[in-house]
């Protein structure tokens, strides 16, 4: 695998084949852009990419994740897995869910981990790609309720670059986690759009 992607590890659920990895990395590459960190070795984990300011991030991040051959699994609205698009939106990973209150979707999500041997449940903190003024905390109440990592992804546009920053452990104690998933992210990340960046981040931003 060239060096602009980091291997993927054993127990870290998987997808794809040589030809479509190969594709991705061509165009991921082909753009300046590359891989850096080591994935953590984790068959179960809610997978966090930030900072979300652009529709083009999702771009990157499917280039990133087809190119690993990574398996990323993602919430969908349970309304859309209606016929035609049931087979399409299954075979591409999402889970449905009922979005009627934050509670009931996070034992939705925790149920559904449980069935699996290997799951990633991927999420954008922020929730939007506008400025947001707090992160949402349902990556971290889900994780914490499943008793799995979180495994965090940064965009670095500066420097055309997804940084694979680690797994952390939640204790229950939200707010001081936050805290520490946050420097994580310190001097590894620059958003697309600057001034849709959610103040968590732009707070980062002024130490460096």
């Amino acid at each position: 695998m060239p060096q602009d992607f980091p291997d993927l590890p054993p127990l870290v659920p998987q997808r794809g084949t040589a030809y479509s990895r190969a594709l991705c990395r061509k165009l991921f590459i082909g753009q300046g852009w590359k891989v850096v960190g080591e994935i953590p070795n984790l068959p179960k984990a809610v997978a966090i990419i930030s900072p979300h300011t652009s529709n083009i991030d999702g771009w990157y991040g499917f280039l990133a994740i087809g190119g690993l051959g990574l398996k990323v699994t993602v919430l969908g609205k349970d309304t859309l897995f209606k016929p035609p698009f049931a087979p399409f939106l299954n075979w591409a990973g999402l889970i449905p869910v009922h979005r009627d209150s934050a509670h009931g979707l996070t034992e939705q999500v925790v149920t559904t981990i449980q069935k699996y041997d290997k799951i990633w449940v991927g999420m954008a903190p922020e929730g939007t790609r506008k400025k947001a003024e707090k992160m949402k905390s349902g990556f971290y109440h889900i994780a914490h309720a499943a008793g799995v990592p979180i495994v965090m992804f940064s965009f670095d546009y500066d420097h055309k670059t997804i940084y694979s920053l680690g797994a952390f452990t939640t204790t229950g104690h939200y707010q001081q986690d936050l805290e520490k998933i946050m420097k994580c992210y310190e001097g590894h990340f620059s958003p697309k759009n600057p001034h849709w960046l959610a103040e968590p981040l732009q707070k980062l931003v002024k130490k460096y």
